[in-house]
């Protein structure tokens, strides 16, 4: 029996999302929201990569407004049968279980005279009392227990959706990112550059501003025939993505080439590389280091040097204008830039050629 998902994505990030479910065949995608896809599938995948998680869609209600007799209507989503049925699916998709208890995460677009906790305690209340389990609300701002039942409610206009966590935690916590910095790439957005890239077997891919790696390894989980090498400018930096990538392969040393060196002067030669994916230090947490406290110029020569006649470079830039200014400046162009939405900022990727 098919069963219908919503992932939850970065803001942006909903198409590359929709194109990723659809290219691997893991279902067929019926909307788009925000910050949404909705599909069927014949059975969940835990392992989509350009998603922030991933839920069962429980129960849809119409006409909901903005006073708070409307709250009411949160409380028709939550029904008993189909809530157990799906449960049955969580269990069965490798969901814990024992659970603790019940929490849920409520989010809304525009104005209305009630709050997202007072949505939640509806909701929370109501399935908690079904299926006799403790409620933990998050009025008070506390985190509720690991391993609970995580239920999650979008209101978009005049339509709620209820919908319940597949997994024990959210996909974008990956397992592998056992050391990490200031700056760090958001791995489904990582994920979504690298798919970006169009990255084939046999292409050598470049990070040249690594970090602790999520980049290199997001492209290695989507492309693992491709030649990756991950550099940054100091040694303890790549030795803690060296640590991630050998967690990403399951305590291997993987085939991941990490190295120690300075983006504005590559130890590469001409048109040596085929796909350049980075978040370069000109964000809000990573000063610039080494040739390129001296500006972005260096870093887009460098770049334009190194990349092959067909190459792609894709890149996650907070002040994109002045950063296209720099590259076409060493003689690339732009092909498209994807607004995205993290953590209260507004970068864009930007996919670049010769």
């Amino acid at each position: 029996m098919a069963v219908r998902l919503m992932a939850r994505t970065l803001r942006g990030l909903e198409d590359v999302a929709a194109r990723e479910i659809e290219e691997r065949g893991l279902g067929r995608v019926e909307r788009l929201r925000h910050r949404e896809v909705w599909y069927t599938a014949p059975r969940p995948d835990l392992g989509l990569r350009t998603v922030d998680d991933l839920f069962l869609l429980a129960g849809v209600v119409e006409g909901v407004g903005h006073t708070k007799a409307d709250l009411a209507l949160f409380g028709e989503l939550v029904d008993e049968t189909v809530l157990k049925e799906l449960l049955e699916v969580r269990r069965a998709s490798g969901g814990s279980a024992a659970v603790p208890g019940v929490d849920v995460a409520a989010s809304f677009l525009g104005k209305r005279n009630y709050n997202r906790y007072d949505i939640e305690d509806v909701v929370g209340e109501r399935v908690a009392g079904l299926l006799r389990l403790p409620y933990h609300s998050r009025r008070g701002g506390t985190a509720p227990p690991q391993g609970g039942l995580s239920l999650r409610v979008t209101v978009e206009g005049a339509q709620a959706v209820l919908a319940l966590r597949l997994a024990d935690r959210p996909l974008h916590r990956r397992t592998y990112k056992e050391a990490s910095t200031p700056g760090t790439t958001h791995p489904p957005l990582a994920a979504a550059m690298a798919r970006l890239a169009g990255i084939e077997p046999g292409m050598r891919v470049l990070d040249p501003c690594c970090g602790t790696g999520t980049i290199p390894i997001e492209a290695r989980a989507i492309a693992p025939e491709a030649r990756i090498v991950g550099t940054d400018h100091g040694a303890d930096i790549t030795a803690k993505a060296a640590a991630n990538g050998v967690a990403a392969a399951g305590g291997e040393a993987g085939e991941t080439a990490w190295a120690v060196a300075d983006a504005g002067r590559l130890p590469l030669g001409p048109a040596t590389v085929d796909r350049i994916v980075s978040n370069p230090p000109w964000g809000r947490q990573v000063e610039a280091r080494a040739r390129l406290a001296g500006g972005p110029g260096r870093f887009y020569g460098e770049i334009e040097r190194v990349l092959t006649p067909q190459g792609t470079v894709v890149l996650l830039l907070h002040e994109p204008e002045e950063h296209i200014a720099h590259a076409e400046g060493a003689g690339l162009r732009l092909r498209e830039a994807i607004p995205v939405s993290l953590f209260g900022t507004r970068p864009s990727i930007v996919l670049l050629s010769r």
